[in-house]
């Protein structure tokens, strides 16, 4: 029964880089064909793809935020990262991480909490 927690700041100061932390419980990161990915959903928006980290520890970016984006991870905690710099208010939303299983087929979500952004 995989289940996934996120941990991180609530909020982020602009221009300061946001780091949230998905711990894994109940199966591997490592455990192939799956990967581990990050989604944001602003206020009264639809999900957007942020990049994901795949069994084998190769991450994926979403190219519009690719040089802004760092996912990383420890196999040793069963955890997985993500950092994303530059953070503006247009970047407040409600931050998730997944296990995907198939295209576009998302199993488990952590508990997606609300990240604000200040001025």
């Amino acid at each position: 029964q995989v289940q996934l927690q996120e941990s991180g700041p609530g909020l982020v100061e602009s221009s300061q880089t946001l780091s949230l932390t998905c711990t894994v419980s109940g199966g591997s990161i490592t455990r192939r064909p799956y990967d581990w990915s990050w989604i944001r959903q602003p206020p009264g928006k639809g999900l957007e793809w942020l990049g994901a980290i795949a069994y084998n520890g190769k991450p994926y970016y979403s190219p519009s935020l690719k040089s802004r984006t760092s996912i990383s991870r420890d196999t040793a905690k069963n955890q997985f990262t993500l950092q994303l710099s530059s953070m503006t208010p247009e970047n407040t939303a409600v931050y998730y991480c997944a296990k995907r299983v198939a295209f576009c087929n998302y199993a488990t979500w952590g508990q997606g909490p609300q990240v604000t952004v200040v001025v």
